[in-house]
């Protein structure tokens, strides 16, 4: 199990990350904050998550343990594999979805695309408790710019057809966001996108 890497930055895209360690490029699936913290060329250490199928091994990077934790947490639910535990805390920081959980704030956890009322009252039900087992990280999480490789729509756009969202709903989300918020960058951007397709699924 791969509980780390450190290396260099190679590579920045909306839903992934490349770093290098020890010669070997490894591919880490992350949130738009975590990739936001990232800048390329750069020495990172991120903790990693290794989710292991017959067909695939995918490692998912997170910028501190709590986010890594309340991942692994997301997926003990019944039908939380690991794409929409990603879309959870891309929708919601760890601090946001623990007061959601401690709330019982469904309204907010219907917010992330693929989560209903039933499934965001199951959520509320098994995780309240266990939540508060996961230590809370130290110090805050880093902020900064994402890097854009390509213009904000097009990556934003992309990556909602990877979460399955069809083209033209994709876009209509992602135009109506940057109308109101021209100056988003893809993170932010990402992240109304996800929360206004969750309210109109």
């Amino acid at each position: 199990m791969i509980a780390s890497v450190r290396g260099e930055v190679l590579e920045i895209a909306l839903d992934h990350t490349v770093i290098e360690a020890g010669g070997i490029g490894y591919r880490l699936n992350a949130t738009p904050s975590t990739l936001a913290t990232l800048t390329r060329g750069a020495e990172i250490r991120l903790y990693t998550a290794m989710i292991v199928r017959e067909d695939s091994q995918t490692l998912f990077g997170f910028a501190d343990t709590e986010s890594r934790d309340l991942f692994g947490l997301l997926q003990t639910v019944s039908g939380v594999g690991p794409r929409l535990a990603m879309a959870v805390l891309a929708v919601l920081e760890p601090e946001a979805l623990r007061k959601a959980l401690a709330e019982s704030n469904v309204a907010a956890l219907t917010r992330v695309p693929g989560i209903g009322k039933r499934g965001a009252e199951r959520m509320v039900v098994e995780l309240r408790d266990k939540v508060n087992l996961i230590p809370v990280q130290a110090g805050p999480p880093g902020s900064g710019p994402a890097v854009a490789i390509t213009p904000v729509r097009d990556q934003v756009v992309e990556a909602l057809t990877g979460l399955s969202f069809p083209l033209k709903q994709a876009e209509q989300a992602v135009d109506s966001v940057l109308a109101e918020q021209p100056a988003a960058d893809t993170a932010t951007a990402l992240r109304a996108a996800l929360s206004l397709l969750g309210k109109n699924r």
